[in-house]
């Protein structure tokens, strides 16, 4: 895995040199790579520029795919809500909140979590590229923003493991945005869909539950 990581920093994943410095892992590893102290939010969408959505989207979606307490998905779904929202606006570049600006890791910190999510990414970008996009221009992100809005909601409800296939359906959304990719924006809408059912069935199962207890007590 650290092989594969160190290959894709040096250029030599194979990927075509016009089209490297397009890859999201090239960002990650560079802001890795450059990172001397602590690494707060304001830092990483500085570094991301224009291209800020889509990197934000899969960043902030891949913090709630970690193993982290019980209840860290109602603030760290936050973000993902806060980004959605502007995509659905039309935003050009993400505006996120001072408080949210100023949180920041140690460089430390923050390589670790890239060696977290690097390795995912560069076997994710070798399946994916540009073809099949439905949509001109910045169209697609009002569309991914809104259909990632809906899937930031979820993550932030406190149910538990309810958070991790809407987190990776939205990851995957970021990802096929950056990439222009359609095949795996379908991929992502499939596990958006599958992820909404599964929290559909748990709160259908939670509130039957709930109303034959109250039933029985009574």
């Amino acid at each position: 895995m650290k092989a594969d990581a160190d290959s894709f920093e040096s250029g030599l994943i194979g990927t075509p040199k016009h089209r490297r410095s397009r890859r999201l892992s090239v960002l990650f590893a560079q802001l890795a790579r450059d990172a001397d102290g602590p690494v707060s939010i304001a830092h990483m969408r500085n570094a991301l520029g224009n291209r800020s959505f889509a990197p934000l989207l899969v960043l902030f979606a891949a913090f709630n795919l970690l193993p982290l307490p019980p209840g860290a998905s109602v603030v760290l779904g936050i973000p993902l809500i806060i980004v959605s929202a502007q995509m659905v606006y039309g935003s050009k570049q993400a505006w996120l909140p001072s408080f949210l600006m100023k949180r920041s890791m140690s460089a430390d910190q923050f390589r670790r979590l890239m060696d977290w999510i690097i390795p995912r990414l560069i076997r994710l970008e070798r399946l994916v590229r540009p073809r099949y996009w439905p949509f001109w221009r910045r169209q697609g992100d009002r569309v991914i923003g809104m259909v990632s809005l809906f899937l930031a909601i979820v993550v932030t409800l406190p149910i538990p493991l309810g958070n991790w296939l809407p987190a990776l359906a939205t990851a995957l959304l970021g990802l096929a945005l950056s990439e222009r990719d359609g095949i795996l924006l379908a991929i992502a809408g499939t596990v958006g869909i599958v992820s909404l059912a599964i929290v559909a069935a748990v709160i259908g199962a939670a509130s039957f539950a709930t109303h034959a207890a109250l039933g029985w007590l009574m």
